[in-house]
């Protein structure tokens, strides 16, 4: 995968949530386009995120390594 697609992805409008799987098996969910962001050679993602949307922590994941990208479905609204 490339620079140019994650940017592609992270600016889209409206912004889609997506999952990333590694060649490990892993796979880290951006669910929103300040969750992640871009170097040449990587792409870090912020896990954890509270009730404000602030990661605790983040991975830093080679765009190598990045197998593919799933959408995420939206959560739909639980009946009142």
């Amino acid at each position: 995968m490339t620079v140019q697609t994650f940017r592609d992805l992270l600016r889209a409008q409206p912004f889609k949530p997506f999952r990333l799987i590694m060649s490990s098996g892993l796979a880290y969910e951006v669910r929103h386009p300040e969750m992640a962001w871009l170097t040449r050679t990587d792409i870090l993602v912020g896990i954890d995120a509270d009730k404000e949307g602030v990661p605790s922590e983040f991975r830093i994941c080679s765009l190598l390594h990045v197998t593919s990208v799933e959408p995420m479905e939206k959560r739909s609204a639980k009946a009142k």
